[in-house]
C-alpha cells in the first residue's frame, strides 16, 4: 500500500488533500467532519477583522449541462469573531492532532499580524497561510490581491510573519498578475516556506440578461468576484508548473484551482504541488468526494510504482518546455477506428470549419477525387476518411470525437532529423515542408 502522507513545507498530514480556505472551512464542525470525511487537512476560512458580507454571494455557469463547471463569490473573509474561530481552532486540533489545521490571515498593520499570528499560533495552528490573493473587497481596503500584486510588498508582509511565526508560513498567490513567478520569489526572500496558489481570477460570471445586472444581483447591483471551480484547472496548472520548473524558486507549493476528482489532483502533483487544496468541488458535491480522491491516488500510486507522494512531486516539470524548443519536425496524423466510428461526422464538420479540411465523408467529390483509400473494416459509409497528406496532427477531431478512443494521433516517420525553432534560428536546421489546405 503506498504511502499518502505529505510534509508540505514542515505542515504534516495523513494524505495531501487539504479543504482550501473558504466556506467549507468556515467552522470547527464543519471542519471536523470534513477530517471525519477523510481529508487530510484544512486551511480556516481567512481570519482578520471580521466583516459583514452581501446577499447574495454565489454566481455559476453552467457549460453544455453541466452545473458549476465555473463557479464565483463576492464572499469576503470571516464574519464570525476571532475568540469563536480561535477556541475552534483549539478544539479540532487537540481533538484530530494527526490533519493539518493551517490558519489563514489577512490583516493590515505589522501589529495586527504580530497580534494574529500570535494568536493562531496559540490555538494550535500547524500553518499559517498568508492571504494576498483576495480579488474582490478586501483589496480595496489594501489587502488580499492588492498585497499579491506588489512583490516589494508580499516580500517585507512575508517577512514580518516568518519573524511573528514559529510555525511553517505559506504565501497565497493570486493569478491576476502577468507572471507569477515574480510573485513567488518575492515570498521566497521574505523567508516564506512554501507557496499556496492560485487564488480566484478576477471576473464576471454573466449577466441575467432581463434584468440587465450582473450575476450575482445585491439589491439591483453586482461587482467582480473570484472566478474558480473545473474550469479554471488549466490556469492555475500554467501557474503551478511555472513556479516549480523556476531553478530560483525552490520551496512547495500547495495546488489550487479547480481540482474536482483524484486525476486532477495527480495532474497538480506531477507539476509541482506537495498538496492539494479543493473549495468548490466541495461546495457542490459534499466532503465525501474526497473518498473517491485517495483511493484513486492511492491506486494510481499503486499501478505507477510509487511509494509515495513525494516521488510524484514535480514528475512532469521537466517535459514542460518553451514552445522555441519543441520539435518542429515531429509529425503526426489522424488514424479513425472504423469498430468504433458511429459516423457522427463531427470530426468531419470540425476539420472543414475549424482545422484543415482533411477529413471527408466516403463518396464525397473530395473523397473521390483524391482516391483517399478506406481502411480495413472501413467500408460502412458512415466512416470518414483521412487525407493524410493533408492532415497537420492539430488534434481537433480527436477532442470532438464523442467515442473514447475512436480516433488517435500516430507519429508517422518523415525522414526529416529532430529541429527546433531555436536550432534552426541558431544553427540553420532544416525544418519539413508545411501542409497547406485544398
Amino acid at each position: 500500500m503506498p504511502d499518502l502522507s505529505i510534509d508540505c513545507a514542515g505542515i504534516k498530514s495523513p494524505n495531501p488533500f487539504w479543504l482550501a480556505s473558504a466556506p467549507p472551512a468556515n467552522s470547527g464542525l464543519q471542519v471536523q467532519r470534513a477530517f471525519d470525511a477523510g481529508w487530510g487537512g484544512a486551511v480556516w476560512k481567512t481570519l482578520g477583522v471580521p466583516i459583514q458580507n452581501v446577499s447574495s454571494r454565489f454566481g455559476g455557469v453552467t457549460i453544455r449541462g453541466v452545473q458549476g463547471a465555473g463557479f464565483n463569490n463576492i464572499e469576503l473573509i470571516t464574519d464570525r469573531s476571532l475568540e469563536t474561530n480561535f477556541r475552534e481552532i483549539y478544539e479540532t486540533k487537540k481533538k484530530y492532532p494527526k490533519n493539518a489545521v493551517v490558519v489563514s490571515l489577512m490583516v493590515e498593520t505589522r501589529e495586527e499580524w504580530k497580534d494574529i499570528i500570535k494568536r493562531s499560533v496559540d490555538a494550535g495552528a500547524d500553518g499559517l497561510e498568508l492571504n494576498f490573493g483576495c480579488p474582490h473587497g478586501m483589496c480595496e481596503r489594501g489587502m488580499g490581491s492588492a498585497v499579491g500584486q506588489e512583490p516589494r510588498v508580499n516580500q517585507e508582509i512575508t517577512s514580518w510573519a516568518v519573524e511573528f511565526s514559529t510555525v511553517p508560513v505559506l504565501v497565497k498567490l493570486t493569478p491576476n498578475v502577468a507572471d507569477i513567478v515574480p510573485h513567488g520569489l518575492a515570498a521566497r526572500r521574505g523567508g516564506a516556506h512554501g507557496v499556496s496558489l492560485i487564488n480566484t481570477i478576477k471576473s464576471i460570471i454573466g449577466v441575467d440578461i432581463d434584468r440587465f445586472v450582473p450575476e450575482p444581483r445585491v439589491a439591483g447591483l453586482s461587482t467582480n468576484g473570484g472566478y474558480c471551480g473545473a474550469a479554471v484547472k488549466p490556469i492555475a496548472l500554467h501557474m503551478v508548473a511555472q513556479l516549480a520548473r523556476s531553478k530560483d524558486f525552490g520551496i512547495p507549493i500547495s495546488g489550487i484551482g479547480g481540482v474536482s476528482n483524484w486525476r486532477d489532483a495527480v495532474e497538480f502533483i506531477l507539476l509541482g504541488s506537495t498538496s492539494v487544496q479543493v473549495c468548490t468541488e466541495v461546495m457542490l458535491r459534499g466532503y465525501r468526494v474526497v473518498e473517491d480522491m485517495i483511493e484513486g491516488l492511492g491506486d494510481y500510486m499503486t499501478t505507477h510504482g510509487f511509494k509515495s507522494v513525494a516521488e510524484m512531486v514535480g514528475k512532469a516539470v521537466p517535459s514542460y518546455s518553451e514552445w522555441g524548443d519543441l520539435d518542429l519536425n515531429y509529425e503526426t496524423v489522424a488514424k479513425i477506428d472504423p469498430s468504433k466510428c458511429i459516423g457522427c461526422h463531427l470530426c468531419v464538420t470540425a476539420c472543414h470549419d475549424g482545422a484543415h479540411q482533411c477529413i471527408h465523408p466516403q463518396g464525397s467529390e473530395p473523397a473521390v477525387k483524391l482516391k483517399l483509400p478506406v481502411p480495413n473494416g472501413g467500408s460502412h459509409a458512415r466512416v470518414p476518411l483521412v487525407d493524410e497528406s493533408e492532415c497537420v496532427g492539430c488534434n481537433l477531431c480527436k477532442i470532438v470525437c464523442p467515442v473514447p478512443d475512436c480516433i488517435s494521433m500516430v507519429s508517422v516517420e518523415n525522414g526529416f532529423q529532430p529541429s527546433t525553432w531555436n536550432e534552426h534560428v541558431t544553427e540553420g536546421a532544416k525544418l519539413r515542408p508545411k501542409k497547406g489546405a485544398h
